[in-house]
């Protein structure tokens, strides 16, 4: 036999609200940003009163995990989506790729990129739970760096300064456009030429 249905209906009512909430919490930071989050204005996205919405949500900054996973996922599905596109046998095309999708998806949404990667609200840190989200897709983009022979930590680290310093430039300094935007490719030949050389043997050197 399946479960109460009363009880289910319930439990859909209740997702659904705690999604209408989000999606209303990013037009309110659209708006007004990401320390603009009212409670009393939220409320009135929604059509009930502040007090009401921590029925869904536990506090603010639940609210806030709860935006990090959905912008989170939206990187992943991204990212994913780019290595099934094109030649899959080319690592360094679906490199390319991936970082062309990660440019993209963040400055077509620049709060989603404040609220994922400037740590701009104080006191806010994502929940492990959510937190994870964004490994899993730090993990698979390791992974695929790793098939053109990136596997140090600090050559990912200035691939990943390179991504979100073209996407800091081109929100901070031409939003809307693509001047920085332009510069990946350029960006990728030369990370590859750096990253990609054999390491030295620092014995040699000493």
């Amino acid at each position: 036999m399946s479960g109460n249905p009363n009880s289910d209906r319930r439990s859909e009512r209740r997702q659904q609200t705690r999604a209408e909430i989000v999606e209303a919490s990013w037009r309110v930071v659209r708006q007004h940003g990401l320390a603009g989050l009212s409670m009393r204005d939220l409320g009135d996205k929604v059509g009930m009163r502040a007090q009401s919405i921590y029925s869904y949500f536990a506090s603010k900054n639940d609210i806030y995990d709860a935006m990090f996973l959905q912008g989170s996922r939206a990187v992943a599905e991204r990212l994913e989506q780019a290595a099934d596109d094109g030649d899959t046998s080319d690592p360094v095309e679906a490199i390319r790729r991936a970082v062309h999708a990660f440019v993209d998806v963040c400055t077509e949404d620049p709060v989603r990129y404040q609220l994922l990667f400037q740590r701009t609200i104080p006191g806010f840190t994502p929940s492990p739970t959510t937190y994870a989200v964004a490994v899993g897709w730090y993990e698979q983009m390791s992974e695929r760096l790793a098939t053109i022979g990136v596997r140090d930590q600090a050559g990912r680290d200035m691939w990943t300064a390179m991504m979100t310093g073209l996407t800091d430039q081109q929100i901070s300094n031409d939003p809307g456009g693509d001047r920085w935007k332009r510069l990946v490719d350029r960006s990728v030949d030369m990370l590859l030429t750096d990253t990609t050389r054999p390491a030295h043997d620092e014995s040699e050197t000493t």
